[in-house]
């Protein structure tokens, strides 16, 4: 696994570069393309691809399970940590205690499930595994981002979001149709035609070397992150400990076959989501704390990562 991520890590490395190179307004723009085709094309593209040729058994209930009490126990945790401000107040200062804790809240519960999870588990385990990232990401982790995230945020924060209501906004997730309809047409058992299964690869290729540039050029770095550490410290030990740990304890105790344990584990140790700087950014939370938390917890997720393997096989 330390080849496969050192190998991911140069195409991160090329975002970073990348966006220094283009400067900040530019590299944003180029970013945002980037995200918004694999948003709405690629990802949608391999979601269907994966879900229409992957079985509906009880597996498919088992992995969102997982994945909701991973996000949802991560979240109390937070919660219980950060929520009455003390320790936002005493590194951050009173004025904007409240959008630094929606930022933290949302940092430490939603990890980057999709953006970098589907790579390093294509990469890990094989193109097999990747419906594991698609269920505990767009059967679970998704739907709650949209409805209790969105929540958060609004409560939070000072932007109303354009108005609009989290179940509108979930519904207008391309990739969550994609698996509905890959979903259904796998349990009718409809045989993919040899001309949609190529195009639907094609497509579907793009996603992994396009996710990874895109979470290069996410990647923000503030002058006085040191200072920070003690307010991040506690989403940094939720996002890269306590979920794989939540994750492991609920795949025993729904009775995970032992082949998606590992691929499960791996997920749940996902650093800080990439797609939460454009929540904070809707709802005027902190987005600098958010973005140092992405990049600080996806710097160690390159070492904790491999550490979760070892302990796993």
């Amino acid at each position: 696994m330390l080849t496969v991520l050192l190998g991911m890590a140069v195409i991160i490395l090329i975002g970073v570069i990348w966006r220094l190179v283009l400067g900040g307004q530019t590299s944003e723009v180029v970013r945002s393309h980037l995200a918004q085709a694999v948003y709405n094309i690629f990802l949608p593209a391999l979601v269907l691809h994966v879900l229409w040729r992957v079985p509906v058994d009880l597996n498919t209930v088992r992995i969102p399970v997982i994945s909701a009490l991973s996000v949802l126990l991560a979240l109390l945790i937070a919660f219980l940590i950060y929520s009455n401000g003390r320790v936002v107040r005493g590194f951050m200062g009173p004025v904007h205690s409240n959008r630094a804790i929606g930022a933290l809240l949302l940092a430490a519960a939603f990890g980057n499930f999709t953006y970098l999870g589907l790579p390093v588990l294509t990469q890990t385990f094989g193109p097999w595994s990747q419906f594991v990232a698609i269920h505990f990401d767009l059967l679970a982790s998704t739907p709650l981002l949209f409805t209790v995230g969105i929540m958060l945020a609004r409560h939070y924060g000072s932007g109303d979001g354009h108005g609009m209501h989290p179940l509108l906004a979930l519904m207008q997730v391309p990739a969550l149709w994609a698996a509905i309809a890959g979903l259904l047409l796998s349990i009718s058992g409809i045989a993919m035609p040899a001309w949609v299964d190529e195009a639907l690869s094609t497509l579907g290729s793009a996603v992994v070397p396009l996710m990874l540039l895109s979470v290069g050029m996410a990647l923000r770095w503030k002058a006085g992150w040191l200072r920070r550490m003690p307010v991040l410290l506690p989403v940094l030990m939720i996002q890269l400990l306590a979920m794989p740990l939540i994750a492991w304890a609920a795949a025993i105790g729904v009775g995970l076959p032992d082949r998606l344990l590992a691929p499960v584990v791996i997920e749940g140790a996902m650093p800080s989501m990439v797609l939460g700087l454009v929540i904070c950014d809707r709802f005027k939370l902190d987005s600098a704390l958010y973005a140092e938390a992405v990049t600080i917890s996806t710097a160690l997720s390159l070492l904790t990562l491999p550490l979760w393997l070892q302990v796993l096989v």
